[in-house]
């Protein structure tokens, strides 16, 4: 059993490193092609990412709520449900903290703290909404949350285009400064939201796998049945899940909005909530893996631009590399789930014993 669940382990980890190496090698071969170096282009990326401090700071604030929407991912598929809403979460937490902060005359920590507030709570009543659907009707939780994201979209246009909006320009006006979320560190760009990312994946973690109600909670995302026969409230379980996580990606919209964008305008958040979805998968749905590949998409994203500048190749081969790791990491997971691959690997196993 134990050697078993080493393998496991051990694959869990394996695949998404290799397909990370192979992203790279085949990004590599990419930028030898448009006629450029590629160990400069490879180290003019990395350069760019993590070279300077402002150059740091601009990776972790790139990073900052791609943590908060993966989390929200991982969190609801370790109960067996998947939460394809963390976008419309995400928009519902920004709403509700731009509400917060432009109309109830608050100003200052008072302020920040119940902007952070009503955004998880924002996000959590729109993740209730599947959830309660799924355990009352039966409905399909993907579908209905991927719907829900096209309305809180809309939501958000009704918002800065009448609601909010700021004079003839179609945006919401800008967070007051005493209520924006402060800088981490002066000269870099990260938040205080990047600590809350960070601190979250650890709770996260500490939930899921060193309390009895997280190991329940990963019990019924296991098997469902057999945590309903055992006497689990599976129901409430799932429904929780669908209230968490939706609550982790509110709070990442509303930390966006008070850190970050500082107003609500066409394009915000567009494309979080799968991108969190696709790192949770990579990070095989462990919060602390998650956070690290959440890093790792960030760095891609913001050295692609000194890559650009210092060797001419453009800014899509950092977009190549990453669709490269999703595609790998998704077939390498199902390679690994075959009968075939598991023969193979006890066999090999076998003969090194």
């Amino acid at each position: 059993m134990n050697r078993k669940r080493k393998e496991t382990s051990l694959t869990g980890v394996i695949v998404p490193v290799l397909s990370i190496l192979l992203a790279v090698a085949i990004g590599a071969v990419i930028m030898a092609f448009l006629g450029a170096n590629p160990v400069l282009a490879l180290k003019s990326l990395v350069m760019g990412a993590f070279g300077s401090k402002p150059n740091l700071g601009t990776t972790f604030a790139k990073a900052t709520p791609l943590i908060f929407t993966s989390l929200c991912a991982c969190f609801a598929y370790k109960c067996g449900v998947f939460n394809l809403g963390g976008e419309g979460q995400f928009i519902m937490g920004s709403i509700a903290a731009c509400y917060v902060t432009l109309t109830l005359g608050i100003t200052g920590p008072a302020a920040v703290l119940l902007a952070l507030v009503a955004g998880a709570a924002a996000g959590g009543i729109w993740g209730f909404i599947p959830g309660i659907l799924k355990i009352t009707r039966g409905q399909n939780e993907m579908i209905i949350s991927i719907m829900f994201n096209y309305i809180a979209t809309l939501l958000m246009g009704v918002v800065y285009t009448n609601w909010l909006r700021e004079g003839s320009v179609p945006q919401t006006q800008a967070v007051p400064k005493e209520s924006q979320l402060p800088r981490m560190i002066t000269g870099m760009r990260m938040t205080w939201g990047f600590a809350i990312a960070i601190a979250l994946g650890i709770l996260i973690y500490i939930f899921l796998y060193r309390t009895s109600g997280g190991f329940k909670f990963r019990a019924v995302g296991i098997n469902a049945t057999a945590s309903r026969f055992n006497g689990f409230p599976v129901n409430r379980y799932i429904l929780f899940s669908f209230i968490i996580s939706g609550a982790i990606a509110g709070l990442g919209g509303a930390q966006e909005l008070l850190g970050t964008q500082f107003r609500l305008i066409n394009g915000f958040a567009a494309g979080y909530g799968f991108d969190g979805v696709a790192m949770a998968l990579i990070g095989q749905l462990h919060p602390i893996a998650t956070v690290f590949v959440a890093i790792f998409f960030a760095a891609l994203r913001a050295g692609a631009t000194t890559m650009q500048a210092a060797t001419g190749v453009p800014t899509s081969v950092s977009d190549i590399i990453q669709a490269l790791v999703i595609v790998f990491t998704v077939a390498g997971m199902a390679l690994t789930r075959l009968p075939e691959f598991k023969s193979f690997v006890q066999r090999f196993s076998a003969k090194r014993a």
